[in-house]
């Protein structure tokens, strides 16, 4: 296999992981799984330390199947999993592995959103090129032109659903064992502050970047107007950039437009492959809010789709307010006594906290007009607004024209 030390720790992270998940009993894991180590791997043996002969017998008898499932499609391999206790290990041939089993000296709370994926990411024409940006470097990471990728838009358009897609997509699909960070720009500053005073003895910070496959940094204009860590970042960008790892940078503004960074870093991010990201369309705002209510287990089909067009159309420009505004109505859905459709009345009971009450309610705007003309000829806003030409939408359409 010729794993490294991290890849073997972190192939052993990711088998916990899963299998914390398979079990779904979270007292069993705690209790015979928790502080477990891979000790070496001979062959196509993998010798697995755990804290006690009980937990040797319940896992071997019980889990031992699942572990191995498990390893063996993470590494696309088959191997056997022992289990042994921790006694038994001879501790003056332990091999460097449980000294790497400490969490990591730098960013110790690091970690990708699983929730995050290409599967829920919803693509529209603004966002379209992005995806398939980040969805290319995900399936070569480090080998391809686009070093870095730097996505730039607005905040709240998805920026950092793609920076975890990609690193969830690099672990399921193309290298099980890659060391991928995922941290924002802030996480970078705050670890170099701590570092140059002094307070991490145990390792270098550019040394720590070594056993980084891939670095998704989200907001690097956060870093603006700051030398010292410009100048480090610096340092490890070339590092990763000379072996062939994977940088993926997100930012509010595209390379040449970003203040108070150095221009050598200005360069480099403008160097490889820049993506931007628009303002969604409503039609698109659509599609997320529904995707959405069917992931919280609600029926899309209760929901008056004017409702999902008001909605959209409020709050186009911000996909984190849409989803806000989405989630302040599920709960009022939730909390109602009275269950029934989801009207425009409803719904502007539930939102009024947050678009200003009656006042949104009495603002006649060309969304509402639409909404209200479908709503009373029982067509859709996609229908009114598109080149259907039957007699019922064109009157219709009439109607909301002279309105």
């Amino acid at each position: 296999m010729g794993m490294t030390v991290s890849e073997i720790t972190h192939l052993w992270d990711r088998t916990l992981s899963r299998v914390e998940d398979r079990l779904g009993e979270r007292q069993v894991f705690d209790s015979f799984f928790a502080g477990s180590y891979i000790y070496d791997i001979v062959g196509k043996d993998i010798t697995v330390v755990v804290n006690s002969a009980l937990a040797v017998k319940l896992i071997t008898s019980k889990y031992k199947d699942i572990v191995d499932e498990i390893v063996n499609e993470l590494t696309n391999d088959t191997y056997n999993v022992i289990f042994v206790e921790e006694r038994e290990v001879n501790k003056n041939n332990k091999t460097i592995v449980t000294e790497e089993k400490k969490k990591p000296t730098y960013f110790k709370d690091a970690a990708l959103n699983k929730k995050l994926n290409f599967d829920n990411f919803v693509v529209g024409d603004f966002n379209r090129e992005a995806s398939q940006a980040a969805l290319f470097v995900a399936s070569n990471p480090g080998k391809t032109f686009a070093q870095p990728l730097f996505l730039y838009s607005e905040s709240g358009l998805g920026k950092t659903h793609l920076l975890h897609s990609i690193g969830n997509y690099i672990q399921k699909e193309v290298k099980s064992t890659a060391n991928i960070l995922y941290i924002s720009t802030s996480d970078f500053v705050d670890e170099y502050i701590e570092f140059a005073k002094g307070e991490v003895q145990s390792e270098s910070l550019k040394k720590y970047f070594d056993t980084v496959d891939v670095l998704l940094l989200d907001d690097i204009q956060l870093i603006a107007r700051k030398d010292k860590t410009q100048e480090m970042l610096f340092t490890i960008y070339n590092k990763l950039i000379e072996n062939d790892k994977q940088i993926v940078i997100t930012s509010d503004k595209q390379p040449s437009e970003l203040s108070g960074l150095e221009d050598r870093l200005v360069t480099r991010f403008a160097k490889g492959l820049t993506v931007k990201i628009g303002e969604p369309d409503q039609d698109t705002c659509v599609q997320i809010l529904k995707k959405k209510i069917a992931a919280n287990g609600l029926d899309v089909d209760n929901i008056d789709e004017n409702v999902l067009y008001f909605l959209a159309d409020k709050y186009s420009k911000d996909i984190r307010e849409l989803e806000g505004a989405l989630n302040r109505l599920m709960w009022h859905l939730m909390s109602r006594t009275e269950k029934g459709r989801v009207t425009m009345e409803v719904a502007m009971e539930a939102i009024s906290s947050l678009v200003g009450g009656k006042t949104l309610a009495t603002q006649m705007n060309e969304q509402k007009i639409i909404n209200k003309v479908c709503e009373y000829y029982n067509l859709t806003p996609s229908q009114l607004t598109g080149k259907v030409r039957t007699a019922q939408i064109v009157y219709a359409r009439h109607i909301a024209m002279y309105l």
